[in-house]
């Protein structure tokens, strides 16, 4: 079974000039147990695709299956497959993190013992327990980013979807946060990484696809990127200036 199916994926929106495409009849699939890369320049249309499979936005045409579900016709199996870490904070910041993240838990349909006992593995891990009883908005930038990829691993879904959870950390914290996804991949978890650090996509990722103006413009294998000792950076640029 395939984790990811997207065929003719087409959103747009209208604004104020008119009709907008954000993302343009996009076919994609990601093996189950993929470390799978998703590059692009701002508004490449990555995000937009991302709130199209987790159903935060609804989109014009096509079809997205997550662990066989469909999205639209088995929103509540396709959703409980996915675990998601965005790159902005959705948090209640007023809320207690131990409460917040059991509410967490309480939506996804866990038990108050299942609750508690994965909450606590979690704050473990991520070495939250300090914390439990802070706020979110008391937590420094490096800790707010651990909690809400603890917040995303809560109901222990089969896809994890990382949209840029390094930024703002700092280099200590974000070899921790590597060796860790490294560590969930060695285990079978599928996961989904958009990263403006180039060098965490190539050290991470199995296989990378690039966006442009809502288009997938490649698709593929890490190896093929650097081919001939290239890094994955410069393939990029070349793909990107070259649009």
């Amino acid at each position: 079974m395939n984790a990811l199916e997207i065929q003719n994926l087409h959103k747009t929106y209208t604004d104020k000039k008119g009709e907008k495409i954000a993302v343009d009849d996009v076919n994609l699939t990601v093996k189950q147990g993929e470390f799978f890369g998703l590059l692009g320049q701002n508004g490449a249309g990555k995000s937009t695709m991302i709130s199209c499979i987790t159903g935060i936005n609804q989109f014009t045409t096509g079809s997205i299956l997550v662990m066989g579900h469909d999205i639209e016709v088995d929103y509540q199996q396709a959703r409980l497959a996915i675990g998601l870490s965005p790159q902005d904070f959705n948090v209640d910041v007023f809320a207690k993190i131990e409460k917040s993240i059991d509410l967490v838990g309480g939506y996804f349909g866990m038990s108050k013992a299942d609750r508690n006992t994965r909450a606590q593995e979690l704050f473990e891990l991520f070495d939250l327990v300090q914390f439990k009883d802070k706020p979110f908005q008391a937590l420094s930038g490096g800790f707010k980013r651990r909690y809400v990829l603890a917040r995303a691993l809560m109901h222990d879904p089969d896809v994890l979807i990382l949209d840029e959870p390094t930024a703002g950390i700092d280099v200590e914290q974000r070899r921790a946060l590597w060796k860790y996804l490294q560590e969930l991949h060695k285990q079978g978890k599928t996961i989904i990484l958009t990263s403006h650090y180039l060098e965490e996509v190539e050290l991470l990722c199995d296989r990378v696809a690039v966006m442009n103006h809502g288009k997938i413009i490649a698709d593929l294998t890490k190896a093929e990127f650097t081919k001939g000792g290239a890094k994955l950076e410069d393939t990029y640029l070349k793909l990107t200036e070259s649009i």
